[in-house]
This record gives C-alpha cells, sequence and structure tokens, in this order.
C-alpha cells in the first residue's frame, strides 16, 4: 500500500448527500489548516467530457477520479473524492493500494435524483463507513467522517 495523507472516497447513489458532505468536509478541514482539494463526480465528468454512462465509460471516470486523489495525496494533500463508483470490486482495488478512507452515504429519503440511481451499485462490505444522511445534519456526518478518518 502506498502511504500518503488519507483519500476520504465518499461513495453511493445520487442524492444521498455525498458532495454535500464532501464540500462541508472540505470547508471544515481547510478551516482547520489542512491542505484539502476535492473530487466531486459530476465535476470530473464536465472536466473529462465523460458523458458515458456505460460500465467501461464509468470505468474510466472513477480510474481518473483514483489516479487525481492519489497523485494529490502524494503531494502531501487529503483528497475527499464523491463520485457514485457503483463498482465495488474497484473501490476494493483502490482501498488495497492506497491509504483510503470509504464512507458509504446513503438515505431513506427521496432527494429527486432516484432517476440517476445506479442498478449495479454494491455497497461495501468491510472496512468503511456507514453513514445514513436520512436523519443528521451535515455537521454530524462531517464530525462523523473526520472521526472515521482520524482527522479529529
Amino acid at each position: 500500500m502506498t502511504e500518503g495523507h488519507p483519500i476520504i472516497w465518499i461513495t453511493g447513489q445520487p442524492g444521498a448527500g455525498k458532495s454535500t458532505v464532501g464540500r462541508a468536509l472540505m470547508g471544515d478541514l481547510k478551516s482547520a489548516g489542512h491542505d484539502v482539494f476535492m473530487v466531486d463526480g459530476d465535476d470530473l465528468r464536465a472536466l473529462t467530457a465523460n458523458a458515458d454512462y456505460s460500465q467501461a465509460g464509468r470505468e474510466a471516470n472513477i480510474r481518473r477520479a483514483q489516479d487525481i486523489a492519489l497523485y494529490l495525496s502524494r503531494q502531501g494533500r487529503i483528497s475527499i473524492v464523491a463520485v457514485v463508483a457503483p463498482f465495488r470490486w474497484l473501490r476494493e482495488e483502490f482501498k488495497a493500494r492506497a491509504h483510503v478512507k470509504e464512507v458509504y452515504v446513503h438515505t431513506t429519503e427521496a432527494r429527486g435524483r432516484e432517476h440517476y440511481h445506479s442498478d449495479e451499485y454494491g455497497a461495501p462490505e468491510a472496512n468503511y463507513l456507514n453513514l445514513d444522511t436520512t436523519n443528521i445534519s451535515v455537521e454530524e456526518g462531517v464530525a462523523a467522517v473526520r472521526e472515521f478518518a482520524g482527522l479529529s
């Protein structure tokens, strides 16, 4: 495993709160003096003009996010990645080779993005934070992630 600053990998279905928790976490860590960068799935797709939602297109997008996060981690930055990343095997592969703290964000609340849900999404099974955003505040979510990642 390559050591470096932690990579906070926030995964879950669209509308669960990945980007919301990620942005709030980034602001919280920056205000505490940490060097932080966030990769958001929507921003990454726009930047790379990848509108391919096939398995190959999703894999390419996930690998790009992994490469960026690993590079930043090696440069001394805390990386926050907020992407659906539906393929458990691809996330597990990354956790095996980098300092990744996986956060599974989910909700039972309808938030209007359900039509974007991935039928192939595989929830994590080991070594992750289970963050149900249904009945918690963003601040509570950020605190839970900080504690899990050892950044409290």
